[in-house]
């Protein structure tokens, strides 16, 4: 990046921060802060500040202008101290991120900014069905992180004390990691016998038997020869045990909806097993696992500026995230309404703010929310007006 284009970022974030309201988190004082300066070069993180040697945050941020904010997801005795063993480590908020370009299936090199980011929106909400139906937590903050994708800060009490170890297990348990089949399954007493059913009041267990009920219904109304089609396309399931199972569902669907697992002979246990693995497959959220595990992480600070976009860092009510769309909704109102002299390096398809183009390389007169956004991304540089 070019010196004045550095120098225009620079300025123009402080701008932003001169006229917006950046609202604290929890316990600020006993957070540490860092930042990244405009500097030339690799970047640099100033870090080990606390609130008390930032001062006022809003002054702070339009004084300084950096590139990237930072706060702690730990609380500390002494946030400002030098080493993280003089700190002292009181406690730290649960934080999962889930990144775009680390998801499985995409191709950076083939996938749009925007299809990642589409993506990613969707791995989020799988999380948060981990996050409200699994584990139940309450106070949580879900966020976009202004680059490539989204931020879930859990600051129940009951989690903050967990150790590195305790939040690995929780990762685990939310990528699937080594998920043992037969621990989806219990022995349940119907009528003075026992049967081995699915577990079905959460967790993978009620997913998979989600899935269970949801083909079996579907089975139901299909011709036989489609019926068996379709079984037979899940592992292990060939004609004969496809033909068991289609039996089962059509004579016994009371049980196969109870998620009893013997029902039908040794077919119904393999139709099971391969339906976990496509929960496993398609219900899984592809958390990072360090960002969860570190009990000292520092995390992009909501409302804050991404050097490497220049989109707000945007905190979300859940109502509003079925209709968020980042590129549209966290450009900042600030940078809208005028124009500005850029010179295209990296041209090419291009979606923002609502509208999918092609930027093509040289001088362009573009708006000046789409000129940050290019010239953040290393797409563009700044040229004299």
């Amino acid at each position: 990046m070019e010196a004045r284009t550095r120098t225009y970022l620079e300025g123009r974030f402080g701008d932003y921060y001169r006229r917006s309201d950046v609202s604290l988190p929890p316990a600020a004082e006993r957070r540490e802060w860092g930042h990244i300066p405009w500097s030339a070069g690799a970047t640099r993180m100033i870090r080990h500040q606390s609130l008390l040697d930032v001062g006022d945050l809003g002054d702070f941020l339009h004084r300084t202008a950096p590139r990237h904010v930072y706060f702690s997801s730990a609380r500390f005795a002494d946030p400002g101290a030098g080493s993280m063993d003089e700190k002292g480590w009181q406690s730290a908020d649960l934080v999962f991120d889930l990144d775009a370009d680390h998801l499985p299936g995409v191709d950076p090199e083939t996938t749009s900014y925007a299809e990642m980011l589409e993506a990613c929106k969707g791995e989020l909400l799988n999380l948060l069905d981990f996050i409200d139906d699994d584990f139940d937590f309450e106070e949580t903050e879900v966020v976009f992180s202004g680059g490539r994708g989204y931020h879930v800060h859990v600051r129940d009490p009951e989690v903050r004390g967990l150790d590195s170890e305790a939040r690995r297990e929780i990762v685990d348990y939310v990528r699937a990691i080594d998920l043992d089949v037969d621990g989806l399954i219990e022995t349940e007493s119907n009528r003075g016998t026992t049967r081995r059913v699915l577990r079905r009041r959460g967790g993978w267990g009620a997913r998979t038997h989600r899935r269970l009920v949801d083909l079996a219904e579907r089975l139901r109304e299909m011709d036989d020869d489609d019926a068996l089609e379709r079984l037979q396309e899940l592992d292990g399931i060939g004609e004969g045990r496809a033909q068991t199972i289609l039996g089962t569902v059509r004579n016994n669907f009371e049980a196969i909806r109870a998620g009893n697992v013997e029902a039908g002979g040794p077919g119904t246990r393999i139709l099971v097993e391969a339906l976990a693995a496509e929960a496993i497959e398609t219900e899984t959220a592809p958390i990072d696992e360090p960002v969860t595990t570190d009990t000292k992480r520092l995390i992009r600070l909501p409302g804050s500026l991404h050097g490497g976009s220049g989109l707000v860092v945007t905190p979300l009510a859940r109502e509003e995230l079925d209709g968020f769309h980042p590129l549209e909704d966290a450009i900042p109102e600030r940078f809208r309404g005028r124009e500005i002299s850029v010179n295209v390096v990296d041209p090419g398809p291009t979606t923002f703010d609502g509208d999918t183009f092609t930027i093509t390389e040289g001088e362009q007169s573009v708006e000046e929310c789409l000129g940050i956004f290019l010239m953040s991304r290393g797409r563009a540089e700044k040229i004299k007006e």
